[in-house]
């Protein structure tokens, strides 16, 4: 598992640890059933706290994405989309569609660049 820190980032270590992983579950390089690396490792391998990774991976098991058996580690499991998962993922893209528009984009310059970031995803997930 390959994620890296960006320092001049203005979201969280955690954050920013949390939303790699899901990048690479989503991209299928973190298929169903494949073990995390333990806490202390990925803290070791990013040099940051201990206790920011292990928060990391309870926000990634509230979020439904991996299942964590203390003494055994951390495993991704499958979620499946239900209709409030749905409406809650609706509201986290808002923001971002929010501030395309806002940024002066039309509607097919918004749409190009969703598709553009949905092609990058899915051709990492077919590798």
């Amino acid at each position: 598992m390959f994620i890296t820190i960006d320092e001049t980032d203005r979201r969280p270590i955690y954050q920013q640890v949390v939303d790699e992983i899901k990048a690479l579950i989503a991209a299928g390089e973190l298929p169903q059933g494949s073990s995390l690396p333990p806490v202390r490792q990925v803290a070791a391998d990013l040099g940051v706290n201990l206790n920011t990774i292990a928060f990391a991976y309870r926000e990634l098991q509230k979020a439904g994405l991996i299942k964590i058996r203390h003494g055994a580690g951390a495993v991704v499991v499958a979620q499946g989309i239900s209709q409030d998962n749905e409406e809650r993922l609706q509201a986290k893209l808002m923001p971002a569609l929010t501030d395309l528009v806002l940024s002066g984009l039309t509607r097919a310059e918004v749409i190009a660049i969703v598709n553009n970031a949905l092609n990058t995803l899915i051709r990492q997930k077919t590798r």
